[in-house]
C-alpha cells in the first residue's frame, strides 16, 4: 500500500456520518449511528428538535449541532450557526436524507 493510499484510508476513517431521517416519531439525526447532541446547554433556538430544508429556527438548532460536533468549538460554532444554516442546512432535500 502506498503512502498516499494509506493517509487516505486513515482520513476516511476518521469521517463521521451524519444522517438526518423523518420517522413516525418525527425528525431524527445521527452521527456514526448516535443521536446527535442538539447542545441546548450551547444555545437553545427551539424546543421542537432538529429540521432542515427552510431558515428558521429549528435548522438552525441543527446547523449548531452539526457545527459543534465537528469542530468542536462552542464559540466557533455559534458564529457560524446562522450562516451555515442559511447556507447548507436550509438547502438540504426534504426527503430526509
Amino acid at each position: 500500500m502506498t503512502g498516499v493510499r494509506a493517509d487516505v484510508q486513515r482520513e476516511e476513517s476518521r469521517m463521521k456520518r451524519y444522517l438526518g431521517d423523518r420517522t413516525i416519531d418525527g425528525v431524527k439525526v445521527t452521527v456514526d449511528g448516535a443521536p446527535l447532541d442538539p447542545c441546548l446547554d450551547v444555545m437553545e433556538f427551539t424546543k421542537n428538535g432538529f429540521e432542515w430544508s427552510y431558515e428558521g429556527p429549528e435548522p438552525r438548532q441543527l446547523a449548531l449541532a452539526l457545527l459543534v460536533d465537528h469542530l468542536g468549538d462552542n464559540a466557533v460554532a455559534m458564529a457560524a450557526a446562522e450562516p451555515f444554516m442559511r447556507a447548507v442546512v436550509a438547502n438540504l432535500e426534504m426527503s430526509g436524507r
